[in-house]
């Protein structure tokens, strides 16, 4: 099988819409991790605090997991485990507080850890407590935390995995997780070069093969099964040249957001400030050069000293003296609000900054009530007062080219946004 399947990784590989194009190379996906791993941590405090709540909705926890959700499709429908069942009273860390405790206890213990064997000790002693109705579907928050550690796990990723490898492993038993682990390890390695050590690769590859994108690979002696099987996957091929519009619309959902950003790029230098570009975003195309073309290469002192989820922020402009940061803006045009907004916290409060950075969501017109919705979550409580505002696309494209010839200031930008 092993020539089998590097042929296909191959193929999936350079079909633009499987998960490995649509998902594991998403920039965004990258960004994410900072702000899912913070929101995890701030379900372990309230659990500590006393403050969680005995509900699902309205929770902390409901704000990750959404999130997690939200990352493309192989991870559609990740809430669904953590979802209360008031029938079933299930999963039970809602209402049980010493289940909850022993959940705390696992998200702080792997947030802290930094080694295979804790991680998996961390597993083994929730799963002794045999919490009803949690079970391997929490590795969705973990990877988040230990990519190179863990292997995400869905109903898809399972299938596929037993395809490959002709195993046959079960939903909802951390037993079998933990095999499935093993497995999936020992197959990363002998594909590692076609591969990534982070295993959401691999698991977006089981994915494919499970969702029924991909067939998996038969042996590689069964001559009459591998011709079909290659078949098979030139039918793919052809799939994806026809769905290839679908990729294109992404592809230009990603070009408008760094048309944006070359928008509050052009307007912060007319208006005489010092900008920095999110940092994974410098070296992209822009207007015949490079986003990050004429920019700062260095943050002032006060934010380097903070978290380095400061430097993903999407466009912020420095006073020019470069003595501090006076606006930072994140571009939201169809990706999850709520990582922009923890960037946006972790710039007030995790930085010397302080609060008096204003700070503007720039979001597609169509996005407002996105925006305020996610700003309304109990695990933004701390936004309201930070003052962050919501500048809409149609407002900042009709105004730019004045405010930057007359403009002074951030007074321009406040009154074409709106405090929700």
């Amino acid at each position: 099988m092993s020539h089998a399947l590097e042929t296909l990784i191959g193929h999936w590989k350079a079909d633009p819409l499987s998960t490995y194009n649509t998902w594991f190379l998403w920039e965004e996906r990258l960004k994410n991790f900072r702000s899912i791993r913070r929101g995890l941590a701030q379900v372990v405090k309230d659990i500590d605090a006393g403050t969680f709540g005995s509900a699902f909705r309205g929770s902390s926890l409901e704000t990750v997991v959404g999130s997690v959700a939200e990352q493309r499709q192989i991870f559609k429908g990740a809430d669904h485990a953590f979802l209360w069942k008031p029938k079933l009273r299930i999963p039970d860390i809602y209402e049980n507080a010493t289940n909850q405790q022993a959940f705390a206890r696992l998200l702080h213990t792997c947030d802290c850890c930094n080694s295979a064997e804790e991680v998996i000790e961390a597993i083994r002693r929730i799963d002794a407590r045999q919490i009803k109705g949690l079970g391997p579907a929490v590795a969705n928050l973990l990877y988040f935390v230990h990519p190179t550690i863990v292997m995400p796990f869905n109903t898809a990723i399972v299938k596929g995995y037993n395809a490959v490898t002709g195993s046959s492993v079960k939903l909802g038993k951390w037993e079998h997780y933990l095999s499935m682990r093993e497995g999936g390890l020992r197959l990363n390695a002998q594909h590692r070069n076609a591969l990534s050590n982070d295993m959401g690769a691999l698991a977006g590859l089981l994915f494919d093969i499970g969702s029924g994108r991909y067939a998996a690979p038969p042996r590689d002696d069964d001559a009459a099964a591998l011709q079909g099987w290659e078949a098979d996957l030139e039918k793919v091929r052809e799939e994806s040249a026809a769905a290839h519009k679908r990729w294109a619309a992404e592809r230009e959902s990603d070009a408008t957001h760094t048309e944006i950003q070359g928008w509050l790029r052009d307007l912060g230098k007319s208006l005489g400030y010092g900008v920095w570009i999110a940092s994974n975003d410098q070296g992209r195309s822009y207007q015949g050069g490079r986003l990050g073309d004429g920019c700062l290469t260095q943050l002032p002192a006060q934010a380097r000293a903070g978290l380095d989820s400061v430097r993903l922020i999407d466009v912020i402009w420095v006073e020019a003296d470069g003595s501090k940061v006076a606006a930072a803006f994140e571009v939201e045009h169809s990706t999850s609000i709520y990582s922009g907004i923890v960037r946006m916290l972790d710039l007030a409060l995790g930085t010397e900054l302080g609060a008096g950075v204003s700070m503007f969501l720039v979001a597609p017109d169509a996005r407002r009530e996105d925006v305020r919705s996610q700003l309304r979550r109990p695990a933004f409580t701390r936004v309201a007062e930070l003052g962050i505002r919501y500048l809409p696309y149609s407002e900042l494209g009709a105004h730019r080219d004045a405010i930057g010839r007359f403009g002074s200031g951030l007074k321009p930008l406040n009154e074409i946004s709106h405090l929700l």
